[in-house]
């Protein structure tokens, strides 16, 4: 048959910008319908935090810590950046801090991907690694040390309030804009540095405090859910004592052994309604069966929050609405066991 031109195509409403820097393509992201995965009658939305240009929500953090530090006289010109992390804000660190010139070295357990290294290193960052048994306190005693040798500018991503504010200055109003005309029944999302929970949760306060929010953590992490709150030293420094409900978990960027101070202060705050949890058998399997059914490829980490969601969706009465926080994308998560089932070499089916 002859080609037909006038064939009908689907595009992209989002106009096509032009940008004076990658740091403007920051944020902004959809929110994309389920169609196969979600309960009769409800309707839930992913917040797709993988479409950012380094494939995470952590490009929002590394971006607005950046500018509030130059803004405010913290950061010097040509100064270097270090922080410790399991890798996405690393990599938003290391991309921004590429395009506005700071050298940045990056602080992480041997234990999160080796693709996050990897990619830290090819946008020119250095990469301290660090004995995975000595958990988060080991990375931010190897920070502070260098910190304090070099002179380097420590944002500290766990208590910076920029954290947060960046939630509040987007995140939030671009929910609560994409969702304009229907009623957000529920919000869903994990906690790392709980700059997330913090920013959103304020703006869904103010704004639409109708809007229940949900939060999750690693089941065998429970570190919220204990009650058991973390003390914090003058200098920013964690206490040296591991959180004692803490457990090694698949959920990279997740909740770690200790309770952030701004997941403390949403919980003093009221800032969300229900604490829930879940495995990383159950993450695993969310984040294949996204792909598979809806060709959205998200991390563990979504798989996480997703799960946690569909659980909450069953409950709900038809024509409820729901966004859910996908927080990256899953091509960093090739060398974890969210790809251990797929193979490289052809299969006896194919």
């Amino acid at each position: 048959m002859p080609f037909a031109e006038e064939t009908k195509l689907l595009k992209n409403p989002a106009p096509a910008l032009r940008h004076d820097s990658i740091c403007s393509t920051i944020g902004s992201t959809p929110l994309v319908k389920l169609q196969r995965s979600a309960p009769p009658g409800v309707n839930i939305y992913v917040k797709s935090e993988f479409m950012n240009p380094m494939g995470s929500v952590k490009d929002r953090l590394a971006l607005g810590m950046i500018e509030f530090a130059e803004q405010h006289g913290l950061l010097k010109p040509g100064q270097t950046v270090v922080e410790a992390t399991s890798g996405n804000t690393g990599l938003g660190l290391a991309m921004v801090c590429a395009s506005r010139g700071y050298p940045f070295v990056c602080v992480m357990s041997e234990a999160f991907s080796i693709e996050r290294r990897k990619m830290m290193r090819f946008l020119g960052a250095k990469v301290v690694l660090t004995n995975p048994a000595h958990k988060f306190g080991g990375m931010l005693q190897t920070l502070l040390a260098l910190k304090e040798k070099h002179g380097w500018y420590w944002p500290n991503q766990f208590e910076n309030e920029a954290n947060a504010w960046v939630h509040r200055q987007t995140t939030g109003p671009e929910i609560l804009q994409a969702m304009e005309g229907l009623k957000l029944d529920w919000f869903v999302c994990a906690y790392g540095t709980g700059g997330t929970i913090k920013g959103v949760g304020q703006v869904l306060k103010d704004k639409s405090p109708h809007t229940k929010v949900l939060l999750c953590e690693p089941s065998n992490a429970p570190v919220v859910y204990s009650g058991i709150k973390t003390e914090y030293t003058t200098d920013g420094s964690i206490t040296k004592e591991s959180h004692p409900v803490f457990r090694p978990h698949l959920l990279q960027g997740w909740t770690p052994d200790f309770v952030p101070k701004m997941v403390e202060d949403s919980t003093e705050q009221g800032l969300y309604d229900e604490l829930s949890h879940v495995s990383g058998a159950e993450a695993v399997a969310a984040s294949q069966e996204l792909a598979r059914s809806e060709g959205i490829f998200s991390g563990t980490s979504g798989g996480g929050v997703l799960a946690v969601a569909l659980r909450k969706a069953k409950e709900l009465p038809a024509g409820s609405n729901m966004v859910v926080m996908l927080p990256d994308t899953g091509e960093r998560y090739l060398s974890t066991p969210l790809f251990d089932d797929v193979p490289a070499d052809m299969t006896a089916e194919e």
